[in-house]
């Protein structure tokens, strides 16, 4: 079954972050700890249970953020970047947050990624 996309204004989007943000908090303790995991050798079974129980806490975490209607977008875990459906000026974009920002105040296409972030208009802003 195909969900539909919810599309975020602006406004809508910094209503979630409080949520938001203690998710990617969540997420990136969670893919921090993974990464040291993972560096551990010889690879126990202890560590392999503890890699298990990590993996599934952050996908856990992501489901959360999926029924929000935005989606995680830092596997490396590093900076918790998050994109929300939005359209501007008739294009559909993701609006783009960094675990860092205080706010939501760029966008980006959607093959245009980080490096492509612009920022959000003033006039669209208020929407």
């Amino acid at each position: 079954m195909e969900t539909e996309i919810k599309y975020f204004t602006p406004k809508e989007a910094a209503k979630t972050l409080p949520l938001v943000r203690k998710i990617v908090s969540d997420i990136l303790i969670e893919g921090k700890d993974l990464k040291s995991l993972a560096q551990i050798q010889p690879r126990t079974a202890e560590i392999e249970a503890l890699v298990e129980v990590r993996k599934t806490n952050i996908l856990n975490y992501i489901e959360e953020l999926t029924e929000i209607g935005c989606f995680f977008k830092d596997w490396n875990f590093e900076f918790g970047l998050v994109d929300f459906p939005s359209v501007i000026e008739g294009e559909e974009v993701l609006l783009c947050w960094k675990s860092d920002e205080d706010e939501i105040r760029f966008y980006h296409g959607y093959n245009d990624g980080f490096k492509g972030r612009k920022e959000i208009p003033e006039d669209y802003l208020e929407i």
